[in-house]
């Protein structure tokens, strides 16, 4: 592949079909030569916001091994572009493909506050550790113009309500007056992902997140205002990045990290054919490696769905990674954990203002 046919700046280098669509548009070879021709390209369009009416926005979590009970996305679709993204599978429900419209097509939910606000007063809603984002990051650009994840946050402080937030985003702090409020109560608990410490790294993996250096400053700057941050080292990618798992705890855990999860890369759905596609353009040298040690971790296969076993997985890398893991735990990590988040004040709340009206 020539290098100018990469598309920088984004993750996906194509858009995959979408298997609920009979019908598929596809942009023709001659097409893409005339374009070239005429000085063009034909797949740097701008990112879409694109405004959507869910009647919901609080989603229970099924899943026995995510380790969340509900999320919550005031977005689908993730400008950031990761090329490994679990997400991107979900973007096919909307009709869009997974590839390059999962980055550049964006569902923008801006009443996600007003329907955040009507569950918690349904009178039968109790208590329970609601996530930004289950799925795609509540922080990602789009983040700065519409304010959904400040509105939505704003609800959780007005109810005492427990909420997690997953990013890679510094824009994070923007909303820091919010996120001390909520912690004066032990309302809020934060993960954010950390995936490399090389920005080379980073640059292809992640083409429009946040720097590293500006993530480590994250993690310092909330726990430095005691909130407590739990580092996700995740996706570990063999071959690209399972060489960090001890300096990436050690770089979390100094810069005042409560915790560090980890989990081992899936292609789940369409993004087996994503990833394959990009390591082939991106990393031509390792690519049939890589996907070779990916799939030992995952019973032969680079798609994998067993409870339990898809996360962590199973065979000698995982074990190594496992192996790792836990010691950089016990070297980095001893004598801290994150705290579990505080349910009582909503409860207190909600009988607070039903008295009002009995």
């Amino acid at each position: 592949m020539k290098q100018n046919d990469f598309i920088k700046g984004r993750g996906a280098q194509h858009n995959t079909p979408n298997k609920f669509l009979k019908h598929i548009y596809e942009i023709q070879p001659d097409f893409l030569e005339f374009c070239k021709k005429e000085g063009e390209d034909s797949t740097k369009r701008r990112t879409q916001y694109l405004p959507v009416f869910p009647k919901t926005i609080v989603n229970k979590v099924t899943s026995p091994d995510v380790g969340m009970e509900y999320s919550m996305n005031p977005y689908q679709g993730c400008e950031h572009g990761c090329i490994y993204c679990y997400a991107r599978n979900t973007h096919e429900f909307w009709g869009l493909s997974a590839g390059l419209d999962f980055e550049q097509k964006i569902l923008v939910k801006k009443d996600a506050a007003d329907l955040l606000e009507s569950k918690l007063k349904n009178g039968k809603w109790k208590a329970a550790t609601i996530v930004l984002s289950g799925n795609t990051d509540c922080y990602q650009p789009a983040e700065q113009e519409f304010k959904i994840t400040r509105a939505c946050l704003e609800v959780f402080l007005k109810y005492r309500h427990p909420v997690g937030i997953i990013t890679k985003n510094s824009l994070i702090l923007r909303d820091l007056d919010l996120l001390k409020e909520l912690n004066v109560n032990g309302l809020v608990g934060i993960n954010i992902s950390l995936t490399s410490l090389s920005e080379n790294t980073r640059r292809i993996l992640e083409p429009r997140t946040t720097t590293i250096k500006k993530r480590l400053e994250t993690i310092a700057i909330l726990a430095e205002n005691k909130i407590p941050v739990n580092a996700m080292l995740a996706p570990i990618i063999p071959g690209i990045n399972s060489h960090e798992i001890m300096n990436l705890a050690k770089a979390a855990a100094d810069h005042g990290a409560s915790s560090f999860a980890y989990t081992i890369v899936r292609l789940n759905g369409a993004i087996g054919v994503i990833f394959t596609d990009w390591m082939r353009k991106a990393m031509p040298d390792r690519a049939e490696k890589v996907l070779s040690l990916i799939a030992s971790c995952h019973g032969g296969t680079l798609n994998d769905s067993r409870f339990g076993l898809r996360g962590k997985g199973e065979g000698q890398i995982a074990q190594q990674i496992q192996d790792m893991a836990r010691l950089a735990k016990l070297k980095y990590f001893k004598g801290r954990s994150f705290p579990k988040l505080n349910r009582d004040l909503f409860e207190q709340y909600k009988q607070g203002q039903w008295k009002l009206f009995n």
